[in-house]
């Protein structure tokens, strides 16, 4: 262990010197575990997040060589209520261009906002989740630190639901405008479908990637202080096979001997 990689409770933080390396070495290292899980599983079922900071991450990954896809299941974390069907936005259309439409998954298992019947959807993809449990997560924290959508006012670390439906706060819609993902806040929804934090908790393994400046604040909270769902990443630091990916500015406000 050095400055730049050590660990805080049970997570195993890596400081990178920029977003390349950063999605470089948290591919290596899915990479390693999917050929690792190969060994004694016939197929895994590995969890996206869809979001900006993810983008140098799928690109590494998609370029790993010798990776049997068609033995693996993809999921994703959340989706937006009530956008339309092609609207770019949408987590499982930027996940489907970024790199389920990419490789030849065995299945690629989407969550549907759009669904009437929101609860019976909620439903739908627990069972899924229940046949197919999370290898590994890929995954990454917003600014107020939440986890998929769980944010801080809706996080529950003892949540009895696997997926659930909520309300969106205002710094995680703030966030979608800062991302460039909208051009204004009035176009982001304010509700939408979530894994919670004991479903993505219960992965194998888990990889997290919070590059930049404006995941600063977010690093700091989860990293320094109590595990709290204030700060729903900082479970993270219970996980005993959670690995988080950083760089120079995202670990800007972490004090390091």
């Amino acid at each position: 262990m050095n400055k730049n990689n050590f660990f805080t409770d049970a997570l195993l933080v890596n400081i990178c010197e920029d977003r390349i390396e950063l999605g470089r070495l948290s591919a290596k290292a899915v990479c390693e575990k999917i050929n690792d899980l190969f060994e004694t599983k016939k197929e895994i079922n590995i969890l996206f997040a869809a979001a900006p900071s993810q983008n140098e991450f799928l690109e590494a990954l998609i370029a790993c060589k010798d990776i049997a896809w068609q033995r693996i299941n993809a999921f994703h974390m959340d989706e937006y209520i009530g956008l339309d069907y092609n609207a770019p936005q949408r987590f499982g259309n930027f996940l489907k261009e970024r790199i389920f439409g990419s490789l030849p998954f065995k299945s690629v298992n989407y969550i549907e906002g759009n669904n009437i019947e929101l609860e019976q959807e909620c439903q739908r993809y627990s069972i899924l989740l229940k046949k197919y449990p999370i290898d590994i997560a890929c995954i990454g924290i917003g600014e107020n630190g939440h986890l998929a959508f769980n944010d801080p006012k809706v996080a529950d670390f003892h949540d009895d639901k696997i997926v659930k439906i909520v309300a969106l706060e205002e710094r995680s819609r703030e966030q979608q405008v800062n991302d460039g993902c909208f051009s204004n806040i009035s176009q982001v929804p304010r509700k939408a479908l979530t894994l919670t934090i004991p479903a993505i908790m219960a992965a194998k393994f888990i990889v997290c990637m919070a590059p930049g400046l404006t995941k600063a604040e977010a690093v700091r909270n989860m990293l320094v202080g109590g595990i709290s769902e204030t700060c729903p990443a900082s479970v993270l630091r219970l996980h005993e096979a959670a690995n988080l990916y950083i760089d120079q500015n995202s670990s800007k406000l972490l004090i390091r001997g």
